[in-house]
């Protein structure tokens, strides 16, 4: 891994740290079991850009900022961001466009999420329509405000997915 890539990431996991810990408050909506915290895929939304070890490094840190504030079913949730964003670096890498990894993620994002949360005592109902429903409107979002983000710093990385 280069060492811009490594700097752009600790950046990335800066911000999936900081989202939850500052914003939270702001930024969260809850509706038990589901809560949401917008823009908290933006940062491994954007790592995917990067390549799929970036977005590893991205999604833990989101989970490690949402263990500390939210404990650890939100956390477990959150630890999906690793592999919703590493498949998604993984498509990008192999030349699919930026928009059609957002949407081709989202429902391994949500189907993520919800089997995460099965086994930690929510019922089938809770899990997939609550917990996986409520994902998938959340990861819709932020993958709109990743995207907006993206085109307005005009990043242009060297496997050229902004095209």
């Amino acid at each position: 891994m280069k060492i811009r890539d490594l700097v752009y990431g600790a950046l990335l996991t800066a911000f999936s740290l900081l989202i939850p810990i500052a914003f939270g408050s702001y930024l969260r909506v809850f509706i038990p079991p589901f809560s949401a915290t917008l823009a908290s895929h933006v940062p491994v939304m954007i790592a995917m850009l990067i390549n799929p070890p970036v977005a590893l490094l991205v999604g833990a840190g989101s989970a490690l900022g949402f263990l500390l504030i939210m404990g650890p079913v939100v956390a477990a949730r959150a630890a999906v961001h690793m592999l919703f964003g590493y498949v998604g670096a993984v498509f990008l890498k192999q030349g699919w466009s930026y928009p059609w990894v957002l949407l081709v993620t989202a429902p391994i994002h949500a189907l993520g999420e919800a089997l995460v949360v099965l086994p930690l005592g929510f019922t089938l109902y809770q899990g997939l329509y609550i917990v996986g429903f409520g994902t998938l409107l959340h990861h819709g979002l932020d993958a709109l405000i990743a995207f907006l983000v993206v085109k307005a710093i005009s990043l242009n990385f060297s496997l050229g997915h902004l095209n």
